[in-house]
């Protein structure tokens, strides 16, 4: 049985998702703006009785995994819902494949109505599956357009010499005054250079490095810039202690921020 046309009152869900990471307009496309849209539709449609609100704010609509719309799938199946709507076709999902697969096999299969109020959606409609394929197509496209505009700044940040994960390397910290910008540690910048003039200048291996440094007692970078994750660790050291290791003088040698302010190429192994 049909269960939106043996229904005069039609249960509606709303479905509302917002994430940063789609690009989206915080407050054009906020969790707030979406459901007032959304309320001002079912308002203008007597037949149209709310059963339930799904939310999903903060995830991608790349993919399916959120846990408003897997509630909401948990329901349809459990017969509660006939329709849903969304704002428009985007915030119920970007990908393609997997949002055609949702709307045009799930919820027809289900008996579900769909409404997109801004794409003027509505599969009830003759017509209301002929521009489905345009929009999940355009949408798909958007989401991997601002995913390439994304990387594409946060490549020409680093290239302009900011800085752009959390906790800053070994031999800097972060500067108070200026966003993104590192400014040399007093103290480990020091441990650093040494490390550098002993692999460069005196031919030194990284094993041998690691070696004179823990001899000196120089707290390695783990500990200094006090890392929880590592600093529970059990040591590899039979006496109790955090010490340099081989592998950690190598990742400095190579670190491109390091070889960036000193203007050096890529370091070979060859030493370690």
């Amino acid at each position: 049985m049909n269960r939106v046309n043996s229904y005069r009152n039609i249960r509606v869900a709303k479905y509302i998702r917002l994430s940063r990471e789609d690009g989206d307009d915080r407050e054009s496309e906020s969790v707030e703006n979406q459901r007032d849209i959304i309320d001002n539709y079912i308002l203008g449609h007597e037949e149209l009785i709310e059963v339930g609100e799904y939310v999903d704010d903060g995830y991608t609509g790349t993919n399916f995994n959120r846990p408003g719309f897997q509630k909401m799938l948990k329901d349809i199946e459990e017969e509660k819902i006939d329709c849903i709507i969304t704002k428009d076709l985007s915030r119920f999902g970007r990908d393609h494949i997997d949002t055609g697969y949702y709307l045009e096999r799930f919820l027809p299969a289900n008996n579900i109505r769909y409404i997109a109020i801004g794409d003027n959606v509505d599969t009830i409609k003759p017509d209301g599956l002929q521009f489905l394929t345009f929009k999940l197509s355009f949408n798909d496209y958007y989401a991997q357009d601002i995913s390439n505009k994304i990387k594409s700044v946060k490549q020409r940040k680093i290239e302009k010499g900011e800085y752009q994960a959390g906790i800053p390397p070994y031999g800097y910290k972060k500067d108070t005054e200026i966003k993104n910008h590192l400014v040399p540690d007093e103290y480990s910048s020091q441990i650093v250079k040494e490390i550098f003039d002993m692999y460069i200048n005196k031919g030194m291996s990284t094993i041998k490095i690691a070696d004179e440094l823990n001899r000196r007692e120089i707290e390695p970078p783990a500990i200094y810039l006090k890392i929880p994750t590592y600093m529970k660790r059990k040591s590899v050291n039979p006496n109790g202690k955090y010490v340099w290791l081989r592998a950690q003088i190598g990742k400095i040698l190579r670190n491109e921020v390091y070889l960036r302010k000193c203007g050096r190429k890529k370091i070979s192994e060859s030493k370690s």
